[in-house]
């Protein structure tokens, strides 16, 4: 038997209105609320890579086994300006979940203030957005069950 090495904890993103935000990921694709949370800022700034004052709390959601953290920044400065980002740039491009109705979730995800990029949908799956543009892909419910038998 191999020894576990490492557990997910959670997956942060920062947004501009948690309200939207929860409602957003809640509505759309079943997240439940899980908890807030206010990190001191002698703790959050050094992890963070900030300048204090940070004002901010972190909501977390969760759908099964996995957590979104959602961050959110209240004071000053504002947030800088997003940049457009492409699949083929470093680091993370987008978060991926099944859903058993892509274009009922397509109707929502714009009812709820996010978009839908027509463009990339290919059938069994298709590029949409949250309301502060996160790119999440929407795949079948097949797909989520093929990845499953796998463990």
């Amino acid at each position: 038997m191999s020894e576990q090495v490492a557990v997910l904890n959670h997956t942060g993103l920062c947004v501009s209105d948690a309200e939207r935000s929860v409602r957003f990921y809640t509505e759309v694709f079943g997240f439940r609320y899980w908890r807030d949370f206010e990190p001191p800022d002698e703790l959050a700034a050094p992890l963070l890579g900030l300048e204090p004052p940070l004002d901010h709390y972190n909501v977390y959601l969760r759908l099964g086994g996995f957590v979104l953290e959602l961050l959110v920044f209240r004071g000053t400065p504002p947030h800088p300006p997003a940049t457009p980002r492409v699949m083929n740039e470093l680091g993370l491009t987008h978060l991926s979940i099944s859903v058993p109705d892509i274009p009922a979730t397509c109707e929502k995800v714009v009812k709820y203030g996010g978009s839908v990029d027509a463009a990339t949908d290919i059938g069994l799956a298709v590029m949409v957005r949250d309301p502060d543009d996160q790119r999440i892909e929407l795949l079948t419910m097949e797909y989520a069950q093929r990845v499953a038998a796998i463990d």
